[in-house]
């Protein structure tokens, strides 16, 4: 078998991005192409992908097949639920925890000059968006939290560095209001209205 087909078939059926290492393991041992091959061949794959309408994308979490973000709303519809509606307290929470990881809760309260519910710690924690990375050296010793693979894997993210910066977002809000029929699309806050 051409190891090509057979990455993509593995890719295609994975449920869940993978690594090229995860891709090795699955050959039997005496079979298992080395990880150069296996890096030749997704860059093969992704480039004969290009002219389609899904894409090889690599994420956090590795190498995953998904719809073009340009056709995503037309495949959008095939989904009968509608994506959950997220809070402006849970999303300037979770804004907080990407750009000043690692943060206490203390230090979410201090930026946003608000107490934060624990309802909100909660639902990023079950999203597995954010982790407990460790502990503030200090008495009561507070969580630290931070991002996880599975929040940048949920924002089409491979890295952090991938992020807007704070000028790009604090020009996009100057925007919205110089020009108030420019508003963001909450259900996906990559592309406007």
């Amino acid at each position: 078998m051409d190891i090509k087909h057979i990455v993509e078939a593995i890719l295609f059926a994975a449920h869940r991005p993978m690594t090229c290492k995860q891709i090795q393991q699955v050959f039997p041992e005496l079979e298992q192409p080395e990880l150069a091959d296996i890096e030749a061949v997704i860059v093969a794959i992704t480039d004969d992908y290009q002219p389609r309408p899904i894409e090889l994308k690599r994420v956090a979490s590795g190498y995953r097949f998904q719809v073009k973000a340009e056709l995503s709303h037309w495949v959008a519809r095939l989904f009968e639920e509608k994506p959950p509606k997220y809070s402006r307290a849970l999303m300037e929470t979770l804004s907080i925890i990407a750009y000043r990881q690692p943060v206490t809760r203390g230090d979410i309260e201090d930026i946003r000059g608000v107490s934060v519910s624990s309802n909100i710690i909660q639902t990023l924690l079950e999203r597995e968006w954010i982790k407990v990375i460790g502990q503030k050296p200090v008495p009561g010793r507070p969580s630290l939290y931070g991002t996880s693979k599975e929040f940048l894997d949920y924002f089409n993210l491979s890295t952090l560095s991938e992020l807007p910066t704070l000028a790009a977002i604090h020009a996009l809000n100057e925007s919205n209001i110089d020009n108030p029929t420019t508003q963001v699309n909450r259900e996906n806050p990559q592309t406007t209205a």
